[in-house]
């Protein structure tokens, strides 16, 4: 087996990657016209609802990006599929998916060994020094699967 062999993908299904960015979209597009339309006492608020309506529209457009991308496992890490390493299998020190676990939804967090620079990509994964979040518009028998390959591949090394 090659070490660049994609053991497990991970990546947003079609209606859910709609579904998160048509949201996103729709919230921004509607503070902004609220904030053009209504008229307020106070221009900070007509100001603060037109930068928050930007705001999301700018997160819509940031989740369309990273939902295009995907998120592969390789016997000697996870990356995306633009290339971007996010973790090796060698520096997760612990997974955590249980419940209550601070973690993206249909997801996974593992903590690493070392500390790497902070990395959001939204609906897909999110990394915050030595914590990596992994899910959120991915389907769970997708991440679950991943989870499960990562836990094996761990005892492996171990």
């Amino acid at each position: 087996m090659h070490d660049d062999e994609i053991l497990a993908v991970m990546q947003a299904s079609t209606g859910r990657r709609i579904l998160g960015v048509g949201c996103l979209a729709v919230l921004g597009a509607l503070l902004i016209w609220i904030g053009l339309t209504r008229p307020f006492a106070a221009i900070g608020w007509q100001v603060f609802l037109i930068l928050l309506g930007a705001a999301a529209v700018w997160m819509a457009d940031a989740m369309r990006r990273a939902t295009a991308q995907r998120v592969e496992l390789t016997r000697d890490g996870l990356r995306s599929s633009d290339g971007e390493a996010i973790v090796a299998i060698g520096d997760i020190e612990t997974m955590d998916r249980g419940l209550f676990a601070f973690k993206p939804s249909n997801g996974f967090l593992l903590k690493a060994k070392s500390k790497a620079p902070a990395r959001w990509r939204p609906g897909l994964w999110w990394r915050m020094g030595r914590r990596i979040g992994l899910g959120g518009v991915t389907p769970g028998h997708q991440s679950k699967m991943m989870a499960e390959m990562i836990a094996a591949l761990m005892a492996d090394r171990a």
